[in-house]
């Protein structure tokens, strides 16, 4: 049974009898540890139906470009391979999904989706729910904890979340059993679907193509699962005391395939509790994925101004940063110099070309990449603008809770005030001499240099 508490109706429509249950899969692009898979196949199971999995293949998603959808395509090969194994129909149609769904509702006794926040994951889900005419469910599967359990409310910070979300750990991090579809009796024919292993798909996509696919990450579960035991057996151990040192490669690297959800939180989570490694890695490494991470889908559930700089911030960050917007900046650049990695600063450049070069920036390197954007634009709401943008453009992990709050926090959000100085008023500052406290810089960039000529 899947926990009540992951599961919210849409809206109040009778079940049917129909054909099947459609699990329309948006957000969790995965057939291993998938709630609302699972929840797909309990109902059906129920009914004696079959079931249908569905992705609906957009190419208007805003701000994606070819580098996310090779990822993504990567990722859903993989998914179709799984579910065929499971004998579970899978099927990708293109289009928008907000009419493909509704289409094929008409056939449907239910309808089950995974959580997605962002605005354009939302109107979808309630264009749907206006629109069909049977039970319409969605299901958290890409959370450890749902999120209206943990908080009925936007969090101010981490310490306000982090006993909301303990408290219920140990209700949610259970693993979760995969069910057998009693009738796999479907085959849909009538659909006109896409051949995920036609080699021209991304070619015949209306995609930008201004960034590449990145040559260091494939997409999908197996390598989202072999990136997992890879930092259980080297990295977790030392995660606490080096995760910080982009030199010494400590982090997971798993954001992007959690973003497309190739792999679930719950996977990561039981994997790192059932390891032997010591239990500061492990604590360091769990308040990251769990706390932290849900803390970004608390901000952007509950503050729907997510990317709008005028409401994403708190207002004491608000006050501060427009008082000093008039400030005088040492270095002012332009959207292009920033974007080509051309500043003053080598090491902020090594930052930009690895997150251009590869589609993933090391962590500690992103927080000091976004101070000195709100440090060197015209004003703060323009750095948080271009922030954002540069972010969504080249990260894999873009467009993501993550990358939103992210962004916020170089900008006040969820931290406190601190002493007050010339631009960033009593917004954390980051300068370069911190960086060289925590490892050696010189190295950094020496690294990054050597990657742009190779790749040349």
């Amino acid at each position: 049974m899947i926990q009540p508490e992951r599961i919210e109706r849409l809206n109040d429509q009778p079940l049917r009898h129909r054909d099947y249950v459609l699990y329309w899969m948006q957000a969790a692009q995965r057939a291993e540890d998938n709630h609302a898979l699972e929840r797909t196949i309990e109902i059906a199971n129920r009914r004696g139906k079959p079931a249908l999995v569905c992705f609906s293949l957009t190419d208007h998603f805003p701000e994606a470009n070819l580098r996310h959808y090779a990822f993504m395509l990567d990722g859903l090969r993989q998914t179709q391979a799984a579910l065929r194994h499971r004998k579970i129909p899978f099927v990708v149609v293109q289009g928008a999904p907000e009419k493909n769904i509704i289409q094929l509702a008409e056939r449907a006794d239910a309808v089950v989706t995974d959580e997605g926040y962002l605005r354009i994951q939302r109107q979808w889900r309630t264009q749907i729910a206006a629109h069909i005419d049977c039970p319409f469910e969605e299901v958290t599967a890409n959370l450890i904890v749902p999120i209206r359990t943990a908080s009925d409310k936007e969090n101010f910070s981490a310490g306000t979340l982090r006993p909301r979300i303990t408290r219920h750990l140990d209700t949610f991090i259970k693993p979760l059993q995969p069910l057998t579809l009693k009738n796999n009796r479907l085959n849909p024919s009538w659909l006109n679907c896409i051949d995920l292993n036609d080699s021209s798909l991304l070619n015949r996509l209306r995609l930008d193509r201004s960034v590449a696919p990145s040559p260091f990450y494939r997409g999908g579960a197996k390598e989202a699962q072999k990136r997992l035991e890879l930092f259980i057996r080297i990295k977790l151990a030392r995660y606490a005391k080096d995760r910080n040192n982009p030199l010494l490669d400590c982090q997971s690297n798993l954001s992007p395939y959690l973003h497309f959800g190739h792999i679930s939180p719950l996977t990561v989570a039981l994997a790192v509790l059932n390891s032997n490694s010591d239990s500061e890695g492990k604590a360091a490494f769990l308040e990251e994925l769990v706390v932290r991470r849900e803390l970004s889908h608390n901000f952007v559930y509950y503050n729907t101004g997510y990317d709008d700089f005028d409401r994403a911030l708190p207002p004491w960050a608000l006050r501060t940063l427009n008082f000093h917007a008039k400030d005088k900046r040492e270095y002012q650049y332009s959207l292009e110099q920033l974007e080509t990695s051309e500043t003053h600063d080598a090491a902020w450049n090594a930052a930009q070309s690895e997150m251009m070069l590869t589609g993933k920036m090391h962590n500690y390197m992103r927080m000091y990449w976004g101070k000195k954007i709100l440090e060197w634009t015209a004003t703060p709401r323009q750095g948080f603008e271009w922030a954002l943008f540069l972010n969504n453009k080249y990260e894999l992990d873009g467009r993501d809770p993550n990358g939103y709050a992210g962004v916020a926090w170089c900008f006040g959000k969820h931290d406190r005030a601190w002493n007050e100085r010339p631009v960033f008023g009593k917004v954390r500052y980051m300068n370069a001499a911190g960086l060289k406290r925590k490892f050696d810089v010189a190295a950094y960039i020496r690294r990054i240099e050597n990657l742009a000529r190779q790749m040349k």
